[in-house]
């Protein structure tokens, strides 16, 4: 059976859609309850060995989801308890149930703000404790793998930003603000920015459950061509009828400024603000990554990137989908 663990989340709802349109047997593992699959779904913590034992089985493929992601996470130490010690327990468990195949969510954050067209051999140089525990996790499920290379399959999925339909993370942010007609364009707006579109990305998981044997497979997932910001903005605004054009720019140095003046009310407040340093620079820098995918794979993704983007600025904001379900990432 496939286990898809954290797969109550965005990316695991999508995912579990997929399996169940296939008739493929699933389970979903997850400390919150599936509003989509609550019949499918047991509830398992993994920084909690015994309640993974207590739902994976010997013959399962484990598609691991779950992790601390978001930038504003307290304490810190959530980003290990779930991210390293989270694997190293299913690790452990996947080798006492004879458990042989893993496909484990990474991110291209183990890469940092990295050198445009960066593919699976770029540098690691993660700038953050989310890039660092996604990269920790990525060495414990190689050592697991090694421990019995001619039987255990680990796939590694690098996903960049990923975006969609009920997703409240910094895509949708984006677009709320270039809706409401507010949206201030920080910088010259030709940093490029590599997106993924969740369908698509779910797609890539369920094409990985059956397409690799013994050995370790690492892939970036990115959705191409590759939107510079300017370019992005202009999609958004045509599809809603909008000027093409961004009327008010502020120059890079006094929008980090900002971010940083936010930073600082956080640590006062005790509370989180939609700006940040770290959002302001992530942002405006060019994150433009490539993928050996379509090289090594005979994989084509279900949905096109423009596709994607123009249904979740329809269902966001030309339709009326108030009571679906709403997911809150990064």
């Amino acid at each position: 059976m496939i286990k898809v663990i954290g797969g109550s989340g965005f990316i695991g709802t999508m995912l579990c859609k997929r399996l169940q349109e296939a008739q493929k047997e699933f389970a979903i593992v997850d400390k919150a309850m599936s509003k989509s699959f609550e019949s499918a779904c047991k509830i398992a913590d993994v920084r909690d060995t015994k309640a993974l034992e207590n739902v994976l089985k010997s013959g399962d493929t484990v598609v691991n989801l779950a992790a601390e992601h978001r930038d504003d996470v307290r304490p810190t130490s959530l980003y290990d308890e779930v991210n390293v010690d989270g694997a190293r327990n299913l690790c452990d468990v996947a080798e006492e149930k004879g458990i042989n195949k893993i496909i484990f969510t990474s991110s291209v954050a183990i890469y940092g703000f990295a050198p445009p067209g960066t593919d699976e051999s770029g540098e690691i140089n993660y700038f953050n404790d989310y890039g660092r525990t996604k990269w920790a996790a990525e060495k414990i499920y190689r050592e697991w793998q090694n421990k019995d290379p001619e039987n255990r399959t680990l796939v590694i999925v690098r996903p960049t930003v990923v975006f969609g339909e009920q997703n409240r993370g910094n895509v949708y942010n984006l677009l709320r603000q270039i809706a409401s007609g507010k949206f201030m364009m920080i910088g010259n707006g030709k940093n490029m920015k590599s997106m993924a579109y969740v369908e698509n990305v779910a797609a890539f998981l369920e094409y990985s459950i059956d397409a690799f044997g013994p050995g370790v497979h690492i892939f970036n997932y990115i959705d191409k061509p590759d939107f510079d910001m300017n370019t992005l903005v202009g999609t958004v605004n045509s599809k809603l009828g909008k000027s093409g054009s961004t009327k008010i720019r502020l120059p890079y140095a006094l929008g980090l400024a900002a971010g940083y003046g936010f930073d600082l009310l956080a640590r006062i407040m005790g509370k989180n603000y939609t700006v940040s340093s770290i959002r302001i620079k992530k942002f405006c820098a060019t994150t433009q990554f490539d993928t050996s995918i379509s090289k090594k794979t005979d994989f084509i993704p279900p949905v096109s990137l423009q596709e994607g983007l123009e249904r979740t600025i329809k269902y966001e904001f030309l339709e009326d989908n108030t009571k679906d379900e709403l997911f809150y990432t990064e």
